[in-house]
């Protein structure tokens, strides 16, 4: 057995990793997947049979992301990461879907102690598959099961904002990388879905506990050259749940797609007093 990163859903208390599952010393244990990932979202906390992305959302994540299309983005992250990040320290990704980000991050970084959680179970999988040496689990943002003080950074890219575990999470010094779209993120391929788009709203917004160290633009545009990357893509946002049927029919239309991409990187350090 070894010592996790995570701990108890249940009671908070340390876990140790052994090759088949996860045990506490109060008697919880929780068995591993094939892939090494383990499920820590308990039954109360679960608000559907099967929350988050699906098999052939996390599918398409996974080929759009792997077609390097984001590249600028990753690259961006894992210079920010080693300029912020406390080095040999452990890392979270918080909402680590199929584990891209997740995986340049930490090779950028030297290989350091990685947890990845996400709610969904296929995303998780794929991430373990894709980065064996980490600690992946299902679980919630909201109720993290890592201990307090126990990562130096936090990677959060467009998933809940869980300040209050984060802030928890972190050691003082400690560096979160929060990514969002900016105003004109993907605006040609909103173009087609509706008739009326609108630009994402971008704001600057302080929270106690850290403070803002910088805010890093990532702008580009990308060339989607079939219709599968396009509508790769399309799953990939939260569009897809809100599209009028119209719009999402002229997408599937398209042979292919230029688009622009716009992401800002906002960066915060916690502070070593609230």
């Amino acid at each position: 057995m070894e010592k996790s990163l995570f701990t108890c859903p249940i009671c908070a208390a340390p876990l140790e990793r052994g090759e088949r599952a996860y045990a506490c010393p109060n008697g919880h244990a929780y068995d591993k997947a094939r892939e090494g990932y383990v499920h820590l979202l308990p039954a109360n906390k679960k608000h559907s049979k099967a929350p988050g992305d699906d098999k052939g959302m996390a599918e398409a994540r996974r080929r759009f992301l792997s077609g390097g299309y984001y590249g600028h983005l990753l690259a961006a992250l894992c210079a920010l990461g080693a300029e912020y990040a406390p080095p040999g320290e452990a890392v979270l990704d918080s909402g680590c879907g199929e584990g891209y980000y997740t995986a340049g991050l930490w090779e950028a970084l030297g290989r350091p102690p990685l947890a990845g959680i996400d709610l969904s179970k296929p995303s998780v999988r794929l991430a373990a598959r894709r980065v064996p040496e980490g600690e992946f689990a299902v679980a919630s943002a909201y109720h993290l099961p890592l201990a307090d003080a126990s990562v130096g950074l936090v990677l959060n890219c467009f998933s809940p904002l869980a300040l209050d575990e984060f802030r928890r999470v972190l050691r003082p010094g400690g560096a979160f990388l929060y990514v969002v779209p900016a105003a004109d993120h993907l605006w040609e391929l909103k173009q087609v879905l509706y008739d009326t788009p609108y630009p994402n709203e971008e704001k600057e917004t302080p929270y106690p506990g850290l403070s803002y160290q910088e805010i890093q633009a990532v702008d580009g545009t990308i060339h989607l050259p079939d219709t599968q990357a396009i509508l790769d893509l399309f799953q990939m946002t939260p569009y897809f749940w809100k599209t009028p049927r119209q719009g999402a029919l002229r997408l599937a239309g398209l042979p292919q797609l230029d688009t622009t991409i716009s992401f800002r990187i906002h960066v915060f350090r916690k502070q070593d007093r609230p």
